[in-house]
């Protein structure tokens, strides 16, 4: 999965590392990623149990979302989830990306049975109060 994922001209993997110890926790993707077009997605985002709850994937949001806008110039970014996983379609929401829509039977799960796919997205005008959602988000959990 990893080899195909580095091969895909279209994806940029990242490894996402705890700074304290340097221990790599987690990897997200920005992926149909087309310059042209100044969009891609994120995802293929996995991270550690340990890491469950803190500010990890937040903190990974934002410097991919910043490296999306900032240094790439994408005008949009999506997201999608399994209608199945309601944390992240909240969390989602709270960020205050736009829901889109729903593809029906859009993939086959690891167990073999059909996901729904809800899609979400952010656009280039709406950054700048995703950032601040994002860095208050961080900052909570970091708290803690």
């Amino acid at each position: 999965m990893i080899s195909q994922m580095l091969a895909d001209r279209a994806r940029r993997c990242f490894a996402v590392q705890r700074l304290m110890d340097e221990t790599v926790i987690g990897s997200t993707s920005l992926y149909e990623l087309d310059l042209a077009e100044s969009r891609a997605e994120i995802g293929a985002t996995w991270f550690d149990r340990s890491c469950w709850g803190g500010p990890c994937n937040a903190e990974s949001k934002l410097l991919l979302l910043a490296h999306a806008f900032d240094d790439l110039g994408l005008a949009r970014i999506a997201l999608r989830t399994d209608n199945l996983n309601v944390r992240s379609q909240q969390a989602m929401t709270r960020l205050g990306l736009a829901y889109e829509g729903t593809l029906r039977s859009h993939m086959v799960r690891q167990d073999g049975t059909r996901r729904d796919s809800l899609y979400y997205s952010v656009l280039v005008d709406e950054w700048p109060s995703v950032r601040e959602k994002l860095v208050a988000r961080v900052a909570a959990k970091v708290a803690v």
